[in-house]
């Protein structure tokens, strides 16, 4: 298919159509959701918690969480009283928490991958996910989730961009020219990525909005070894998947 990069190794598209290309011909698939999905998760999954991904505003969101016998996160980001997709709220999730975190971006795209493995990267965490996807195979789709501009379509995000590069610089294989393209603008700019994430539109947003300790955080990079895997429908450490259960 002239859309779905399957003559080489690691593949890069944007947000749902990615997703649809790419997940069914690939071993793994790695959404990256730089701010704030992907880093919120990598936080939460980090500390012990179980993430149920969730669509955004959705009217059963609390008979989900019900179902799972989970908290629900508020669809308002907040840093404080409560969680939220502010990652600066998840810091001091205790461990064995259950959290269903709706995101318009990120977690609607986890639950398009169908059965094949996914795993959850951003900056802090995009060698161990590079590592860890290669034990699926050599065939890794890296899937730059985007934001969303008012009318809903699709807005190509910067920070997504390089959160998908940082992930495919550790990857060894012949890269796609989309996926190339993450790359170069990785590896441009990874020795200024705390200023140029401050910069980029959607880290003014966060920034004018009074989030700019999530900004930082989503910023720091290599500072985890965490990978969040998605197993009966809910991010976790791969230490408490059994093998049986990914994507169940």
């Amino acid at each position: 298919m002239i859309f779905d990069q399957s003559e080489f190794e690691l593949r890069c598209e944007w947000g749902e159509q990615g997703v649809a290309k790419l997940a069914p011909i690939s071993d793994v698939v790695v959404i990256v959701d730089v701010l704030s999905f992907s880093t919120s998760v990598e936080i939460a999954t980090n500390r012990g918690a179980t993430i149920f991904p969730y669509r955004w505003k959705d009217e059963s969101t609390v008979d989900y969480a019900q179902s799972v016998n989970a908290e629900l996160a508020s669809q308002k980001r907040q840093a404080s009283n409560g969680y939220s997709l502010s990652p600066v709220s998840l810091v001091d999730i205790p461990a064995g928490t259950r959290l269903v975190l709706p995101s318009p971006n990120g977690a609607s795209l986890t639950l398009r991958t169908g059965q094949t493995p996914t795993l959850a990267g951003c900056l802090r965490n995009c060698k161990a996910v590079a590592d860890f996807a290669r034990s699926y195979g050599t065939k890794i789709a890296v899937i730059p989730a985007g934001e969303r501009w008012e009318d809903r379509s699709l807005r190509p995000a910067w920070e997504d961009l390089i959160g998908a590069g940082a992930i495919l610089s550790y990857l060894d294989g012949r890269l796609s020219p989309e996926a190339e393209v993450a790359v170069a603008a990785f590896q441009n700019l990874k020795g200024n990525l705390g200023t140029t994430l401050e910069q980029c539109s959607s880290g003014k947003e966060l920034v004018a909005r009074g989030f700019a300790k999530d900004v930082e955080l989503a910023a720091a990079i290599n500072i985890s070894s965490c990978v969040p895997l998605l197993a009966d429908n809910a991010y976790r450490l791969p230490s408490f998947v059994k093998k049986d259960a990914i994507n169940a």
